[in-house]
């Protein structure tokens, strides 16, 4: 047989053994790799045969001794059959005493296994209905902690959309305050820039008004001279018969017939690029073919009979002054017109200016008042708590944009007017019922009065058909009649001058009336005209801001659809005006007929007198 295999620990582990030392120990220093390997191969087939011999031996302990089971399970009672003794398959009349003892053992044995099995049944049942207990209780806690996990997630996106709808409104707020803004600057800028035009038109227009009078001034003088000279010819050549003067009044009068120069537009129309000569050398050719055409007038051949030279010579002298003088009065008449075209291009300038800076400063005006509007009437979010306001139609209009919050104070006060009023009401009402008690007798007084009145006109329509009128009975009555008519046509006759003279002063003061009506009427017409150029204007930007609006949603077509609203109503406050300009033109026309009217009703009536 083979000695047991004992480790070192084994070796330690038992004090009996006889122990040993290196000392005791002879082993030889050299040791070959050949001789160790040879050593482990004759150890190794030792060392496995005495695990195995272990292993048996734990094996067959286990098997002998617990069944081949370390550990009894409950669940095994299930599996755990009692074996039937072999004597049962032999009929039971044979069966011996022992046989018998043993039959009721195995019985006895079956019937503790059922009630084993039963036991352990119930607390298998009673344990699953512990653990459906448990697991029902556990989900409900799951539900419930998930049930509030959502209601956080609800609140938490409630609240992220609230703020993201301040934030859409502050960032709406800001474009529209900053679109305002600078059209607010733009039109100020525009403003200033309309009121410098203005202040320079205003010194241009009084710089030509200066010119122009200075320049009349020159042109009326040349004017008296001219008319001086005319007035002056007869008494230059008294001295001559008077059939003489007539003649030489008539050469005088007479004027040579010159070509007359083609005007700027006739040659601005026959070659549009070209050159344009002055007016100054136009003026001077025209003077000089004039002069010439003056000194074929003068030939002692067109003098007529029996003239003295001297006379002639002095009236082709005075003549060529004339003439001169002539020419410088149409020269300076033709720069007078020019002067004054001037002056009303630069009036119309400013008219325009002026009706530009009063468009732009309205303007201004309502897009300060919209500012003003937005700034006041600001958006604000109201947190409705969930089940307060309940509604029985959903067909309501769900967007409230012209809502408005009111104070509650507000309308009980004008509940109280109200109640005050109907007060008032009933009050009126009862003294209207005690006034129908009197309205018999003031009728019966009205119609007695009416009564006298139909006596009193009968008795005054007597004594106005009496056959003695109040000129026959003033004649009668009258010493000095005929003085009393005297006197009384000279009153009519001051009466009828007064009287010519008022119309006259009339009528002047409705011609000019008329002639103020009519430049307000041009200038209205100016104001129309320009009015629908704007509206032109206006139309298209309606439909650029219609598109803009369509672009950029819902949100800011409310704000574009008010804004449209305000220009809406300005459009309509200049059409307006255009209609009270049409009827006051219509107004003007009854005033024309008016005074035509009235010059025919009083001229007529002062001829026959």
């Amino acid at each position: 047989s083979v000695a047991p295999f004992l480790s070192p620990l084994h070796a330690t582990a038992h004090p009996s053994l006889p122990k040993c030392s290196h000392s005791n120990i002879e082993w030889e220093a050299d040791w070959g790799a050949t001789r160790v390997s040879s050593l482990w191969a004759s150890y190794l087939p030792l060392l496995t045969l005495a695990l195995s011999q272990a292993n048996d031996t734990r094996h067959r302990a286990l098997m002998d001794m617990m069944g081949g089971v370390l550990e009894v399970k409950k669940e095994d009672i299930l599996r755990m059959v009692i074996p039937q003794p072999a004597f049962m398959a032999k009929p039971d009349a044979i069966w011996t005493e022992e046989e018998r003892k043993q039959f009721k053992d195995y019985e006895k044995k079956v019937r503790e296994l059922n009630e084993e099995r039963d036991k352990y049944r119930k607390s298998l049942e009673a344990e699953l209905r512990k653990l459906q207990n448990s697991i029902q209780e556990s989900t409900q806690n799951f539900d419930e902690y998930l049930k509030r996990l959502f209601e956080k997630r609800v609140k938490a996106e409630m609240v992220i959309n609230q703020e993201e709808l301040k934030i859409n409104n502050l960032l709406f707020s800001l474009l529209l305050d900053e679109e305002l803004s600078t059209r607010e600057t733009f039109l100020n800028n525009y403003l200033i820039k309309k009121q410098e035009e203005k202040s320079q038109t205003i010194m241009a227009i009084q710089k030509a008004k200066d010119d122009l009078d200075l320049y009349k001034e020159h042109y009326d003088n040349l004017l008296a001279e001219d008319k001086v000279m005319d007035r002056s010819f007869k008494k230059e050549f008294s001295e001559i018969p008077s059939y003489q003067v007539d003649m030489l009044y008539k050469l005088f009068k007479r004027r040579p017939r010159i070509h007359k120069p083609k005007t700027h537009s006739e040659m601005a129309s026959l070659v549009p690029f070209g050159e344009r000569p002055g007016s100054g050398k136009l003026n001077k050719d025209a003077f000089a073919q004039l002069m010439k055409a003056m000194d074929d007038l003068d030939n002692p051949n067109n003098m007529p009979e029996g003239l003295d030279p001297s006379v002639w010579n002095h009236f082709c002298v005075t003549r060529r002054m004339k003439v001169e003088n002539e020419q410088k009065v149409k020269q300076k008449a033709a720069g007078l017109v020019e002067m004054m075209a001037f002056l009303r291009k630069r009036v119309d300038e400013d008219e325009k200016v002026q009706v530009e800076i009063e468009k732009v400063s309205h303007e201004l005006i309502l897009l300060q008042e919209e500012k003003v509007k937005f700034q006041l009437n600001l958006t604000i979010q109201i947190l409705l708590k969930q089940g307060q306001v309940e509604l029985e139609n959903f067909q309501l209009l769900l967007e409230y944009p012209d809502a408005i919050l009111i104070n509650k104070t507000i309308i009980e006060d004008l509940n109280a007017v109200i109640r005050t009023q109907g007060h008032k009401k009933v009050a009126s009402m009862m003294e209207s019922k005690d006034i129908h008690k009197g309205i018999f007798q003031i009728e019966w007084e009205h119609k007695k009065m009416e009564m006298e009145m139909e006596d009193l006109n009968q008795r005054a329509w007597d004594i106005q058909m009496l056959f003695f009128s109040r000129e026959r009975q003033k004649y009668l009555s009258e010493p000095n009649y005929e003085t009393l008519v005297a006197i009384q046509i000279g009153i009519m006759e001051q009466t009828i001058a007064v009287i010519d003279k008022t119309h006259k002063k009339n009528v002047e003061n409705c011609k000019k009336l008329l002639k103020k009506l009519g430049k307000f009427s041009n200038q209205k017409d100016v104001t129309n005209y320009s009015l629908s150029c704007n509206l032109q204007e206006e139309l298209v930007a309606v439909s650029e801001r219609k598109d803009i609006s369509n672009a950029m949603g819902i949100g800011s077509q409310l704000t574009f659809e008010k804004i449209a609203k305000v220009q809406y109503e300005s459009m309509m406050e200049q059409q307006k005006l255009t209609n009270i300009s049409k009827e006051q033109a219509a107004q003007i026309l009854v005033l024309q007929a008016e005074v035509e009217r009235l010059r025919m009703k009083t001229y007529p009536a002062l001829l026959p007198m």
